[in-house]
């Protein structure tokens, strides 16, 4: 099985490094200074499951070269210029695994590549890209789940699984990769509203008179959206997304806080504009979601306006 990881930041870099430490047969499609970084010191990644250095294939431009599989890992506002630059690299028998969040990507996806290569794919970690070129992992939560729509998985799906078996990254290929992208949806988007909007982490939040109120709140609206959209979250999980959202002292928070605080670009429209549209589609009141929304575009419409 060929993989072609579309970069090789936090999430990409993460879970391609330890295909190549299974010995899978990946290459990183880059730009030039990160391939000129990957070729000197090869990928570094720090993780509390264990730090890794090892060399890499590397290329700056796609080729149609018999990729089975092509991961996208990027950021969603980076999603057009990254199907430009995989697109060549897209043959007949190749699939299309994106890892982003939300799910306005995947009706994108389709309509550039069809439906029928297009995989589902849901990643759940916490992971940057240092300054220096160095992947860190920031917690110990390593797992992807994948699939093919409608339980149609290609060979390539079923070789990599065998592939991660050989690490301790938890991959799951799942029939229904769809629930799984509303499943985490209805996790992210109350984590990003709250976080971006109190300017703390869930621990933070939870300490204030109404913060675990407001927490629950959101992560109702949020679940709301899924079941009108036919997609209900399973009362198990529902039950860990608000635990996990209303933990005393818990240091969680979402990476768009992160990127609010450093001044940089967000994933607002992707995780929240996006959900606060499908809820009034639905005829769904969703005020703290759609304060939260107002917020991240009074933020963006700053940052255009410096």
């Amino acid at each position: 099985m060929r993989l072609l990881i579309l970069g090789a930041g936090g999430v990409g870099g993460y879970f391609g490094g330890r295909l190549v430490q299974a010995g899978a047969d990946v290459t990183f499609l880059v730009r030039p200074r990160r391939a000129e970084q990957l070729r000197a010191r090869g990928l570094v990644v720090e993780s509390p499951k264990g730090g890794f250095t090892v060399p890499v294939s590397v290329a700056t431009e796609a080729r149609d070269e018999g990729w089975d599989l092509v991961l996208l890992s990027c950021k969603a506002y980076d999603l057009d210029a990254a199907m430009d630059a995989v697109a060549p690299a897209v043959g007949a028998a190749t699939h299309v695994l994106p890892l982003l969040n939300g799910l306005r990507h995947m009706d994108v996806l389709d309509a550039r590549f069809g439906a029928a290569r297009v995989l589902g794919g849901i990643a759940y970690i916490a992971a940057t890209l240092t300054p220096d070129g160095v992947v860190k992992h920031l917690n110990t939560i390593h797992g992807l789940d994948y699939g093919g729509r409608g339980g149609r998985h290609p060979e390539s799906l079923r070789t990599m699984t065998a592939q991660f078996a050989g690490t301790d990254v938890q991959a799951r290929l799942i029939d229904d990769p769809i629930q799984g992208l509303w499943d985490k949806w209805v996790r992210l988007a109350p984590l990003a509203a709250m976080t971006c909007l109190l300017r703390g982490p869930v621990g933070r939040i939870v300490a204030t008179d109404d913060g675990a109120g407001l927490m629950r709140r959101c992560i109702a609206e949020a679940g709301a959206v899924a079941t009108a959209s036919g997609h209900p979250t399973p009362p198990a999980v529902l039950r860990s997304i608000e635990k996990s959202l209303t933990e005393p002292g818990s240091n969680f928070a979402a990476s768009m806080l992160r990127d609010v605080e450093r001044g940089g670009p967000t994933e607002g429209a992707h995780v929240l504009g996006d959900l606060v549209r499908r809820a009034a589609a639905s005829g769904i009141d969703v005020p703290i979601l759609r304060v939260a929304w107002a917020h991240l575009q009074a933020y963006e419409a700053g940052r255009a306006a410096a």
